[in-house]
């Protein structure tokens, strides 16, 4: 009849040593590292956070009397303000749009209406494909087309008129967060433009080079933010030498 004595040293390492037994995969397995690679690891818990708390709310005491917010001024800058703070970014702000279809009166109208002097050209998606300014409708442009086509001023169409997009000079986000007021104007001024394009670039490695317009630049803008009075007419020059006389250029 077997009895049930302890193993002697001798006996136990000689099994800790032998060759594991072909009925015990999963052991093989779980010491070779080859069990990790089919076992999805356990999904990491987030960090719990503070629970959500209403505020205080009060009611007004008697004689308090409700007025509302007068609107904010624009930010008045310097020549050596960061550049950021006259671009109008279009992160934050939504862009007035038009597209290449559209009339130049109906382009022209826009801007009154919301109080711009440029629109971008779109097309589907909203993929932009040019630009077009007010100097660009009022000017002789439109009039020398017209008369080309033999057909009236309010028929000439945006297409016909804008900078497309293949020609436009733009700016890199990273180089405008680094440069001042004073940089855009002398940008602005050597270009001859009253508007400069800000782009955020895409992966250089990329097979489609997607470039996204981030903000626009406006001689205008800047000059309201720089304190100098609204002028009748938007001279270019004018304006450029206004913007010089006020930071000292």
């Amino acid at each position: 009849m077997p009895t049930n004595k302890p193993a002697s040293a001798e006996e136990s390492a000689a099994a800790a040593n032998a060759e594991p037994k072909a009925s015990e995969p999963f052991v093989e397995r779980m010491f070779s590292g080859l069990l990790h690679a089919t076992v999805p690891h356990a999904p990491v818990q987030p960090a719990l956070e503070e629970p959500y708390r209403p505020l205080r709310q009060v009611k007004a005491h008697a004689g308090v009397t409700y007025r509302l917010q007068n609107q904010t001024r624009e930010l008045h800058v310097q020549a050596s303000s960061p550049a950021t703070d006259v671009m109008t970014d279009l992160s934050r702000v939504i862009a007035v749009t038009t597209t290449a279809n559209a009339t130049v009166d109906e382009a022209h109208l826009a801007m009154i209406k919301r109080g711009v002097r440029a629109l971008f050209v779109v097309g589907e998606s909203r993929v932009v494909v040019g630009i077009i300014t007010a100097n660009d409708i009022l000017g002789e442009r439109p009039v020398q087309i017209a008369q080309s086509r033999g057909v009236r001023h309010v028929d000439v169409l945006v297409g016909e008129v804008m900078t497309p997009a293949d020609l436009l000079e733009v700016m890199e986000l990273q180089d405008v967060v680094r440069a001042r007021v004073g940089d855009i104007v002398e940008t602005l001024k050597r270009s001859g433009r009253q508007h400069a394009v800000v782009i955020e670039s895409g992966p250089v490695d990329s097979p489609v080079a997607t470039w996204t317009v981030r903000g626009i630049f406006s001689l205008t803008q800047i000059a309201r933010q720089l304190g100098l009075p609204p002028q009748i007419g938007h001279s270019v020059a004018r304006t450029f030498a206004e913007i010089e006389a006020a930071i000292g250029g």
